[in-house]
């Protein structure tokens, strides 16, 4: 049987946001669990209470109602926690896979990575703060633009409607993987050539820093689970499924 899979949402979202893909990896026999994150709105975690430790702490809750192992899929900036969870839980995760995510060396952030290619400047410059700095979030107009501009109209919509403001702690994220632990699982990166929040400059630029991941590429926007999740089953489900990968 297949490993359970662990579907790790990124900054402003949560489980809703692969509502159109569960379906489509349970039918080719895929068990997928949605995570929601401490702290993403639909909870009453405070907001200054939110970190990637409490992050690894909510999903070490999950794995101890599953036996055995279980493979990570990470968007966007659910790949860096998709990263830390490898790190801390190695000998619980079969594989990891990053769907336009954040695959990043031990130390590095995004916000470092952005500094230092000519990629583009997404969805940072136009993030609207609260007053203590604790949360920022997108307004309707730049994601709609900027994530969601390839989604069929109501599904964008509905989409836009349901981002929550973003706390600062599960934002500006750090992960420190090891070569013995994240280092000896294997990986797919499914870059989105389309994506207009991280740019494939990033993308690509990612991949050369952490070698080794297996790539498939997708000409789409920045969340392709919403956008085309049909094609994105075709592309992880051999992987999670281990057919054709090693």
């Amino acid at each position: 049987m297949a490993d359970p899979v662990l579907l790790i949402h990124g900054a402003w979202q949560g489980s809703w946001t692969w509502t159109r893909l569960v379906p489509r990896l349970e039918a080719r026999g895929l068990h997928a669990i949605a995570l929601d994150l401490p702290g993403n709105g639909y909870d009453d975690v405070a907001a200054a209470d939110v970190s990637l430790d409490l992050y690894l702490d909510h999903i070490a809750q999950i794995l101890d109602g599953i036996d055995g192992k279980v493979s990570l899929v990470g968007h966007s900036g659910g790949g860096m926690v998709a990263t830390a969870a490898a790190e801390r839980f190695a000998e619980r995760v079969s594989r990891i896979v990053y769907i336009a995510g954040m695959m990043l060396p031990s130390g590095m952030g995004f916000k470092q990575l952005q500094d230092s290619v000519d990629g583009i400047a997404g969805i940072t410059p136009h993030l609207v703060w609260s007053e203590d700095r604790l949360t920022n979030w997108a307004t309707a107009e730049k994601a709609l633009e900027i994530f969601y501009h390839d989604c069929p109209p109501e599904i964008a919509a509905d989409a836009v409607r349901r981002l929550r403001p973003q706390p600062y702690g599960g934002f500006a994220l750090v992960a420190h993987p090891t070569p013995e632990r994240y280092g000896r699982l294997p990986r797919l990166y499914v870059e989105a050539t389309e994506d207009r929040s991280v740019g494939i400059v990033e993308q690509r630029r990612m991949q050369t820093l952490v070698p080794g991941a297996v790539v498939a590429s997708m000409a789409t926007g920045h969340v392709p689970q919403l956008s085309a999740p049909e094609q994105l089953a075709d592309i992880l489900c051999p992987f999670l499924l281990n057919e054709d990968f090693a």
